[in-house]
């Protein structure tokens, strides 16, 4: 029986990837006075893989890519004053509006009723806690686990830590590398609500001539019939596992 559902945030719960988007565009215009127009971005993409064991995940480790992935293709020449720029960018990005996606808070408070939430996301302690105040979603959450990593490992600590197994638990997210295949082979539950913009990392080839074992909503707005239907002869029962 189903006790408890986690969420993603970024592009599950509000926009996040367009931020990255056109800080990239940004950065291609600035590198255009240093370079030809053939500049694609691959190289940023690059740096910003080679040093996630470095800064992990968000825009931090992203600003500092930015500088780095300049000075590398402009042999050093970049000036003070567009790495300055670079700066000023990543500092705009931490400082964005938070804008949740269509029907999300409709949604959680639904069944912030029924089950116990957590939420659980990748990326900088500090950058996510924020986001999450300025999202106004923080009062339907029970838990929030920020990790460095979304794999087997993780999940698994995290329902240990809060002694769930996992044919209780549902996973709501956009990525299916991140959000529903570590939480399948723990033999979980995951709902994979995809985004537009999927950041090119996040990205998985899967295997078409095989079923799916996960389940693919068009909104997060249709997950509430979802659960209806699947557990419609089963109440949810408030949990107290989540409450210490």
């Amino acid at each position: 029986m189903l006790e408890f559902i986690a969420f993603d945030a970024d592009d599950t719960l509000w926009h996040n990837e367009p931020h990255f988007c056109e800080a990239q565009e940004q950065f291609k215009r600035l590198m255009h006075r240093y370079l030809d127009d053939s500049y694609d971005g691959n190289h940023l993409y690059e740096t910003e893989v080679r040093n996630l064991s470095h800064y992990g995940y968000g825009v931090k480790g992203f600003g500092l890519s930015m500088v780095e992935t300049a000075i590398e293709l402009t042999g050093g020449q970049i000036s003070a004053r567009d790495i300055r720029a670079l700066v000023e960018l990543t500092k705009e990005m931490l400082k964005a509006p938070v804008q949740p996606l269509p029907e999300v808070e409709a949604v959680l408070d639904e069944l912030s009723g029924d089950y116990p939430l957590l939420l659980i996301t990748k990326g900088d302690l500090l950058d996510q806690e924020s986001k999450l105040l300025r999202s106004g979603l923080g009062e339907y959450f029970h838990h929030l686990e920020v990790v460095s990593e979304k794999d087997t490992h993780t999940y698994s600590r995290i329902l240990r830590c809060h002694r769930i197994y996992p044919q209780e638990f549902l996973m709501v997210g956009n990525s299916l590398r991140s959000d529903i295949l570590p939480v399948l082979e723990l033999g979980a539950q995951a709902i994979h609500i995809p985004y537009p913009q999927t950041w090119a990392y996040e990205h998985i080839q899967l295997d078409d001539s095989k079923p799916k074992s996960y389940v693919q909503l068009e909104s997060i707005a249709e997950l509430p019939e979802w659960l209806e239907a699947q557990w419609s002869e089963s109440s949810p029962v408030q949990d107290d596992r989540l409450s210490a």
